[in-house]
């Protein structure tokens, strides 16, 4: 039958409705298996991987850039959607701590405009040594200034009011705000790390995301460090007032929504002379330069464009999970999860990268309670057949089987699909 079907409509495209049924199916086990209110969570957290996973898939689908610093990025849009979110701390701005810390980071611009000047002189005909020199010794002064300013305001804070509280706006604004930041951030270090390669660009990107995340763990009159922020606000109504399956079912409609504009978006890009442009750069280089493309401003639109998406989905992710953790980052198990969701789906193919994210965030959250039935099984076997006794700490090993089973899915795919099991698709105009 489906052999017929497929030979009156040849243009049916086959690969991409196996995927979309494996994707289906999957969905199903796991609402028959874990009831609609966990399966409706899983779904929406799935949702806002599958935005960030399309982030990744610009910088590295489209222009071959492999960013280890995805969970980086999302730190800061999370950390936009805590900022803009959450109450207002009426004790601080009641205060004269504003002010105060206004005027430190006043002080801090003028001494970042000295040491521009200084880096500059050599304009005027000092040696470039000398300029050096000066350079390092006022940055180092400037620094130490500023510190001595910066810290005892911070210490106020802590100690009198807490952290600088939120800006009580409405969460969908933290999201945009936490793209917008991640894009400005990346565009700085687009310009430092883009003349990188393959592995060192992998392991610059990684570096700057750990630094992130120390910036934002250690910032406690900012984001209560280890403390952690919650809850936080929702753009819909909680589970308080609808509950637990209603809130989460409306909360999906907004992710999936921002899915579908975000897909669009990309496909009108990629097929525009803007993504045939940018996959040329990708594929040779030599030659589009040859050609007189700007391939660094290229380069760095695709990692800017790339970041910002990865920026409203860790926002979207931190305002579901209603909780601002900054050491909940984990650059090395997040990152090649979402790695692993554009590897399966196919880099470059966004239908792909939204359908593996679905299908590898599916793996990975019940990969713990398939891994804890089947240790209680054997378990049991053992104790019953053997008189063996059961460890005590089932649970925490079956937890570690997530680990196992994401390695495991990327030496098969990359094994068995290095392409995904959606490849992307290029047209050849002969």
């Amino acid at each position: 039958m489906l052999a017929k079907l497929f030979d009156k409509y040849p243009d049916l495209p086959l690969r991409e409705l196996v995927v979309a049924a494996l994707v289906l199916v999957a969905l199903l086990f796991v609402f028959l298996s874990q009831g609609n209110a966990y399966s409706l969570r899983m779904l929406v957290e799935a949702a806002c991987y599958a935005i960030i996973a399309l982030g990744l898939t610009i910088q590295w689908g489209y222009g071959g850039q492999f960013n280890a610093g995805v969970m980086g990025f999302v730190a800061l849009g999370g950390f936009c959607a805590m900022s803009f979110s959450m109450p207002v701390n009426t004790e601080f701005w009641n205060s004269d701590l504003p002010g105060r810390l206004g005027q430190t980071f006043l002080w801090g611009l003028v001494g970042i405009a000295l040491v521009v000047a200084v880096s500059q002189v050599h304009r005027l005909g000092v040696p470039k040594k000398l300029r050096t020199i000066l350079t390092i010794i006022l940055a180092l002064i400037v620094w130490m200034v500023f510190r001595s300013l910066f810290d005892p305001v911070t210490s106020a804070i802590e100690s009198e009011v807490d952290f600088v509280g939120g800006l009580g706006m409405p969460a969908w604004i933290g999201w945009l705000m936490g793209g917008l930041l991640a894009g400005v951030v990346g565009y700085f270090i687009g310009h430092i790390c883009l003349g990188l390669r393959s592995d060192y660009l992998a392991i610059a990107t990684l570096g700057i995301a750990e630094i992130i995340k120390a910036f934002l763990k250690n910032a406690d009159w900012l984001t209560r460090g280890t403390a952690t922020v919650s809850p936080l606000p929702w753009p819909t109504p909680g589970p308080g007032e609808l509950g637990f399956i209603w809130a989460r079912s409306l909360y999906l409609v907004i992710t999936a929504v921002m899915i579908v504009a975000i897909f669009y978006l990309l496909q009108k890009a990629y097929n525009a002379p803007w993504g045939r442009m940018i996959r040329a750069i990708r594929d040779n280089e030599i030659s589009a330069r040859a050609m007189g493309k700007n391939i660094e401003k290229r380069r760095l639109e695709v990692f800017v464009f790339g970041c910002v998406l990865i920026g409203i989905g860790g926002g979207a992710l931190t305002s579901f999970n209603g909780i601002f953790d900054a050491t909940g980052y984990l650059p090395l198990n997040h990152t090649f999860l979402v790695l692993v969701m554009v590897i399966l789906g196919g880099p470059g193919n966004n239908l792909g990268t939204i359908l593996g994210a679905l299908l590898v965030y599916i793996i990975w959250v019940m990969s713990e309670p398939l891994a804890l039935w089947i240790m209680q099984l054997f378990a049991d076997l053992g104790s019953g057949a053997f008189g063996w006794d059961a460890p005590d700490n089932l649970s925490s090993r079956a937890l570690q089987a997530r680990v196992f089973v994401i390695g495991l899915l990327i030496v098969l795919v990359l094994r068995y699909a290095p392409k995904g099991l959606m490849p992307e698709k290029l047209k050849h105009i002969s």
